[in-house]
């Protein structure tokens, strides 16, 4: 593991836990927070979330929430506003990021 990503874990571990934010609409708006995750909720039908890729790289990743999406996350928030998403995200392409959310904090899976 390289310093930065080393760093980026440990920040995570003790900075706050993310919360979800929500937008109206189907769809995420171009700039998503680099902590956050968005929430896209259309005349009360959630259809996506939103984050940045939390090893740093930038990239924004969109996960489908709808039923019918196939693959498609489950999303639980708790009483605080802390996400947790259902299964694992794994980017296998880029930066092949491997993590759970869980009370919006960052999982990593071994490597």
């Amino acid at each position: 593991m390289n310093a930065k990503k080393l760093l980026l874990r440990v920040f995570d571990f003790i900075a706050p836990p993310r919360v979800l934010k929500v937008v109206e609409g189907d769809s995420i708006p171009d700039q998503v927070p680099i902590r956050n995750l968005v929430l896209a909720r259309e005349d009360d039908e959630d259809w996506c979330v939103a984050m940045r890729c939390p090893c740093g790289c930038g990239r924004k990743i969109e996960l489908l929430i709808i039923k019918e999406a196939e693959p498609r996350w489950d999303l639980h928030v708790d009483l605080k506003g802390r996400p947790t998403l259902k299964p694992s995200v794994w980017l296998r392409d880029g930066c092949g990021s491997h993590f759970w959310v869980r009370a919006g904090r960052v999982r990593w899976c071994p490597e």
